[in-house]
Protein backbone atom coordinates (compact mmCIF):
# COMPACT_ATOMS: atom_id res chain seq x y z
CA UNK A 1 0.00 0.00 0.00
CA UNK A 2 1.24 3.20 -0.68
CA UNK A 3 2.09 6.04 1.53
CA UNK A 4 -0.17 8.81 2.39
CA UNK A 5 0.74 11.69 0.26
CA UNK A 6 0.46 14.90 2.09
CA UNK A 7 0.58 18.58 1.05
CA UNK A 8 2.69 20.38 3.19
CA UNK A 9 1.95 24.19 3.29
CA UNK A 10 4.11 27.02 5.36
CA UNK A 11 6.00 30.13 4.74
CA UNK A 12 7.70 29.36 7.79
CA UNK A 13 10.64 27.10 7.22
CA UNK A 14 11.92 25.80 10.61
CA UNK A 15 8.17 24.61 10.97
CA UNK A 16 8.12 23.15 7.02
CA UNK A 17 11.19 21.20 8.26
CA UNK A 18 10.41 19.76 11.14
CA UNK A 19 6.54 18.80 10.28
CA UNK A 20 8.33 17.15 7.09
CA UNK A 21 10.67 15.37 9.29
CA UNK A 22 7.93 14.32 11.87
CA UNK A 23 5.38 13.03 9.02
CA UNK A 24 7.81 11.27 6.88
CA UNK A 25 9.30 9.40 10.08
CA UNK A 26 5.71 8.75 10.66
CA UNK A 27 5.04 6.84 7.01
CA UNK A 28 3.40 9.70 5.21
CA UNK A 29 5.08 10.90 1.39
CA UNK A 30 5.41 14.68 2.21
CA UNK A 31 5.60 17.34 -0.51
CA UNK A 32 6.32 20.86 0.83
CA UNK A 33 5.89 24.41 -0.57
CA UNK A 34 6.61 27.46 1.26
CA UNK A 35 4.27 29.80 -0.42
CA UNK A 36 0.73 30.10 -2.16
CA UNK A 37 1.85 30.09 -5.68
CA UNK A 38 3.84 27.26 -5.01
CA UNK A 39 1.17 25.44 -3.48
CA UNK A 40 -1.17 26.00 -5.73
CA UNK A 41 1.36 24.47 -8.86
CA UNK A 42 1.48 21.51 -7.13
CA UNK A 43 -2.09 20.84 -6.73
CA UNK A 44 -3.11 21.73 -10.30
CA UNK A 45 -0.30 19.31 -11.13
CA UNK A 46 -0.44 15.91 -12.19
CA UNK A 47 0.37 14.73 -8.42
CA UNK A 48 -2.77 13.78 -6.42
CA UNK A 49 -2.77 14.72 -2.75
CA UNK A 50 -4.54 12.96 0.22
CA UNK A 51 -4.46 15.84 2.80
CA UNK A 52 -3.84 19.71 2.36
CA UNK A 53 -2.13 20.67 5.47
CA UNK A 54 -1.69 24.16 5.30
CA UNK A 55 -0.63 27.51 7.63
CA UNK A 56 -3.52 29.49 7.67
CA UNK A 57 -1.66 33.23 7.32
CA UNK A 58 0.82 33.38 5.53
CA UNK A 59 2.39 36.61 3.71
CA UNK A 60 2.15 37.87 -0.03
CA UNK A 61 -0.68 37.14 -2.47
CA UNK A 62 -3.41 34.54 -0.81
CA UNK A 63 -3.58 32.48 1.98
CA UNK A 64 -4.48 28.92 3.37
CA UNK A 65 -7.93 29.81 2.06
CA UNK A 66 -6.93 30.42 -1.17
CA UNK A 67 -5.01 27.12 -1.12
CA UNK A 68 -7.81 24.77 0.32
CA UNK A 69 -10.48 26.40 -2.53
CA UNK A 70 -7.99 25.20 -4.59
CA UNK A 71 -7.73 21.81 -3.13
CA UNK A 72 -11.40 21.33 -2.74
CA UNK A 73 -11.86 21.92 -6.64
CA UNK A 74 -9.19 20.14 -8.11
CA UNK A 75 -8.93 17.31 -5.67
CA UNK A 76 -11.89 16.91 -3.56
CA UNK A 77 -11.66 13.38 -2.04
CA UNK A 78 -8.50 15.13 0.10
CA UNK A 79 -8.73 16.39 3.63
CA UNK A 80 -7.90 19.79 3.85
CA UNK A 81 -6.41 20.84 7.46
CA UNK A 82 -5.52 23.91 8.33
CA UNK A 83 -3.25 25.75 10.91
CA UNK A 84 -3.49 28.78 12.57
CA UNK A 85 -1.28 30.55 15.34
CA UNK A 86 -4.58 32.39 16.27
CA UNK A 87 -6.28 30.50 19.50
CA UNK A 88 -9.12 32.72 19.66
CA UNK A 89 -11.25 32.19 16.28
CA UNK A 90 -13.75 35.07 15.01
CA UNK A 91 -16.75 34.51 13.82
CA UNK A 92 -14.97 33.66 10.68
CA UNK A 93 -14.44 30.11 12.17
CA UNK A 94 -17.74 29.28 10.96
CA UNK A 95 -16.79 30.17 7.62
CA UNK A 96 -13.55 28.95 7.31
CA UNK A 97 -14.69 25.43 8.81
CA UNK A 98 -17.06 25.19 5.97
CA UNK A 99 -14.76 24.86 3.65
CA UNK A 100 -11.79 22.83 5.71
CA UNK A 101 -12.26 19.72 7.64
CA UNK A 102 -10.10 21.12 11.06
CA UNK A 103 -8.38 24.07 12.18
CA UNK A 104 -5.72 23.14 14.47
CA UNK A 105 -3.77 25.81 16.73
CA UNK A 106 -0.30 25.99 16.62
CA UNK A 107 2.67 25.43 18.39
CA UNK A 108 0.40 21.95 16.95
CA UNK A 109 1.31 18.81 19.09
CA UNK A 110 2.87 16.32 16.97
CA UNK A 111 0.72 13.25 17.97
CA UNK A 112 -2.24 14.85 18.29
CA UNK A 113 -1.63 16.11 14.66
CA UNK A 114 -1.12 12.42 13.47
CA UNK A 115 -3.80 11.23 15.00
CA UNK A 116 -6.26 14.13 13.81
CA UNK A 117 -4.56 13.22 10.09
CA UNK A 118 -5.49 9.58 10.99
CA UNK A 119 -8.97 10.52 11.56
CA UNK A 120 -9.97 12.48 9.12
CA UNK A 121 -8.34 9.66 6.46
CA UNK A 122 -10.63 7.54 8.14
CA UNK A 123 -13.78 9.80 8.03
CA UNK A 124 -12.85 11.09 4.34
CA UNK A 125 -13.71 15.32 4.13
CA UNK A 126 -16.52 16.65 4.84
CA UNK A 127 -18.86 17.77 1.47
CA UNK A 128 -21.52 19.69 3.04
CA UNK A 129 -20.70 22.96 1.12
CA UNK A 130 -21.13 23.71 -2.30
CA UNK A 131 -18.18 26.15 -3.26
CA UNK A 132 -19.03 28.92 -5.46
CA UNK A 133 -17.51 31.65 -7.27
CA UNK A 134 -17.98 35.54 -6.74
CA UNK A 135 -19.79 35.62 -10.08
CA UNK A 136 -22.00 32.43 -9.13
CA UNK A 137 -22.84 34.34 -5.83
CA UNK A 138 -23.84 37.60 -7.10
CA UNK A 139 -25.94 35.89 -10.05
CA UNK A 140 -27.89 34.12 -7.61
CA UNK A 141 -28.44 37.33 -5.13
CA UNK A 142 -28.90 39.93 -7.77
CA UNK A 143 -32.50 40.53 -6.98
CA UNK A 144 -31.58 40.57 -3.17
CA UNK A 145 -28.43 42.61 -3.65
CA UNK A 146 -30.59 45.20 -5.57
CA UNK A 147 -33.14 45.18 -3.00
CA UNK A 148 -30.31 45.62 -0.09
CA UNK A 149 -29.20 49.01 -2.45
CA UNK A 150 -32.82 50.06 -2.50
CA UNK A 151 -33.02 50.07 0.99
CA UNK A 152 -29.64 51.68 1.69
CA UNK A 153 -30.95 54.48 -0.67
CA UNK A 154 -33.75 55.23 1.19
CA UNK A 155 -31.58 55.90 4.42
CA UNK A 156 -29.95 59.03 2.21
CA UNK A 157 -31.74 62.03 2.22
CA UNK A 158 -29.89 63.56 -0.49
CA UNK A 159 -31.05 60.94 -2.99
CA UNK A 160 -34.37 60.72 -1.74
CA UNK A 161 -35.07 63.94 -2.15
CA UNK A 162 -35.89 63.48 -5.72
CA UNK A 163 -39.18 61.08 -5.84
CA UNK A 164 -38.88 57.63 -8.09
CA UNK A 165 -40.71 54.38 -7.82
CA UNK A 166 -38.65 51.40 -7.56
CA UNK A 167 -38.51 50.18 -10.79
CA UNK A 168 -37.22 54.32 -11.89
CA UNK A 169 -34.43 54.04 -9.06
CA UNK A 170 -33.45 50.78 -10.07
CA UNK A 171 -33.92 50.22 -13.85
CA UNK A 172 -30.18 50.24 -14.56
CA UNK A 173 -28.93 47.50 -12.14
CA UNK A 174 -30.20 44.52 -13.62
CA UNK A 175 -27.76 45.78 -16.82
CA UNK A 176 -25.28 46.16 -14.44
CA UNK A 177 -25.35 43.20 -12.73
CA UNK A 178 -24.98 40.98 -15.94
CA UNK A 179 -22.39 43.10 -17.24
CA UNK A 180 -20.13 42.17 -14.05
CA UNK A 181 -21.31 38.64 -14.02
CA UNK A 182 -20.01 38.36 -17.44
CA UNK A 183 -16.73 40.03 -16.54
CA UNK A 184 -16.08 38.05 -13.60
CA UNK A 185 -16.63 34.65 -15.74
CA UNK A 186 -14.58 35.97 -18.47
CA UNK A 187 -11.27 36.78 -15.93
CA UNK A 188 -10.92 40.23 -16.77
CA UNK A 189 -9.49 41.69 -14.01
CA UNK A 190 -8.76 45.22 -16.02
CA UNK A 191 -7.39 46.91 -19.10
CA UNK A 192 -8.00 46.90 -23.04
CA UNK A 193 -9.77 43.66 -22.96
CA UNK A 194 -12.78 44.77 -21.21
CA UNK A 195 -16.13 45.26 -22.83
CA UNK A 196 -17.43 48.97 -22.23
CA UNK A 197 -20.43 48.82 -19.78
CA UNK A 198 -23.87 48.09 -22.04
CA UNK A 199 -26.01 50.31 -19.45
CA UNK A 200 -24.11 52.93 -18.17
CA UNK A 201 -24.22 55.92 -20.76
CA UNK A 202 -28.22 55.35 -20.26
CA UNK A 203 -28.43 55.50 -16.95
CA UNK A 204 -26.13 58.65 -17.12
CA UNK A 205 -28.13 60.24 -19.03
CA UNK A 206 -31.74 59.57 -17.48
CA UNK A 207 -30.24 60.32 -14.00
CA UNK A 208 -29.55 64.05 -15.53
CA UNK A 209 -33.28 64.23 -16.81
CA UNK A 210 -33.88 62.84 -13.33
CA UNK A 211 -32.50 65.82 -11.56
CA UNK A 212 -29.78 63.91 -9.97
CA UNK A 213 -26.35 66.24 -9.41
CA UNK A 214 -23.15 64.69 -9.87
CA UNK A 215 -22.56 63.72 -6.31
CA UNK A 216 -25.54 62.03 -6.47
CA UNK A 217 -24.62 59.67 -8.71
CA UNK A 218 -21.36 58.82 -7.19
CA UNK A 219 -22.67 58.38 -3.88
CA UNK A 220 -25.30 55.83 -5.15
CA UNK A 221 -22.34 53.84 -6.71
CA UNK A 222 -20.71 54.09 -3.72
CA UNK A 223 -23.66 52.22 -2.02
CA UNK A 224 -24.32 49.84 -4.90
CA UNK A 225 -20.55 48.72 -3.96
CA UNK A 226 -20.97 48.45 -0.20
CA UNK A 227 -24.19 46.35 -1.09
CA UNK A 228 -22.50 44.05 -3.19
CA UNK A 229 -19.73 43.32 -0.95
CA UNK A 230 -22.21 42.68 1.82
CA UNK A 231 -23.69 40.21 -0.40
CA UNK A 232 -20.33 38.85 -0.90
CA UNK A 233 -19.77 38.98 2.99
CA UNK A 234 -22.94 36.97 4.29
CA UNK A 235 -21.87 34.22 1.46
CA UNK A 236 -18.66 33.28 2.93
CA UNK A 237 -18.76 29.90 4.00
CA UNK A 238 -19.40 29.20 0.81
CA UNK A 239 -17.24 31.43 -0.94
CA UNK A 240 -14.21 30.10 -3.39
CA UNK A 241 -11.26 31.87 -1.43
CA UNK A 242 -9.13 31.24 -4.33
CA UNK A 243 -10.84 33.65 -7.02
CA UNK A 244 -11.84 36.10 -4.09
CA UNK A 245 -8.97 38.83 -4.59
CA UNK A 246 -9.29 39.21 -8.30
CA UNK A 247 -13.33 38.83 -7.85
CA UNK A 248 -13.11 42.24 -5.25
CA UNK A 249 -10.61 44.20 -7.69
CA UNK A 250 -12.74 43.27 -10.62
CA UNK A 251 -16.00 44.42 -8.83
CA UNK A 252 -14.64 47.69 -7.93
CA UNK A 253 -13.04 48.48 -11.31
CA UNK A 254 -16.47 47.61 -13.16
CA UNK A 255 -18.51 49.78 -11.10
CA UNK A 256 -16.20 52.42 -11.41
CA UNK A 257 -16.21 51.87 -14.88
CA UNK A 258 -19.94 52.04 -14.92
CA UNK A 259 -19.71 55.43 -13.07
CA UNK A 260 -17.09 56.69 -15.37
CA UNK A 261 -19.62 56.20 -18.30
CA UNK A 262 -22.19 57.40 -16.69
CA UNK A 263 -20.94 60.13 -15.64
CA UNK A 264 -19.70 61.56 -18.81
CA UNK A 265 -23.23 61.12 -20.15
CA UNK A 266 -24.65 62.71 -17.22
CA UNK A 267 -21.91 65.77 -18.00
CA UNK A 268 -23.18 66.31 -21.41
CA UNK A 269 -26.75 66.25 -20.50
CA UNK A 270 -26.11 68.95 -18.08
CA UNK A 271 -24.00 70.76 -21.25
CA UNK A 272 -27.72 71.01 -23.16
CA UNK A 273 -30.10 68.88 -22.05
CA UNK A 274 -33.24 69.21 -20.40
CA UNK A 275 -33.85 68.49 -16.72
CA UNK A 276 -37.46 66.55 -15.68
CA UNK A 277 -37.97 66.61 -12.16
CA UNK A 278 -40.84 65.31 -9.66
CA UNK A 279 -41.09 61.87 -12.08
Amino acid sequence: MSATRILLVDDDEIVRMALTEVLELSGFAITSAANVPDALRLICGKEAYDVLLSDLHMPGAGDGLTVVSAMRHSNPGAVTLLLSAFPEMTAAAAAILQQTDEILVKPVNVTSLIDVIKRRLASGPQQNCVIETVASILERETTSTIQAWHSRIGTEPSLMSIPMSYDQRCSHLPTLFRDLIVRLRSNRSSGMNVLMPTGAAEHGAQRFRQGYRAAMLVEESRMLQVSIFETLQKNLASIDYSVLLLGVMTIADEVDLQLSVAMECFSEGSLGGTRITGT
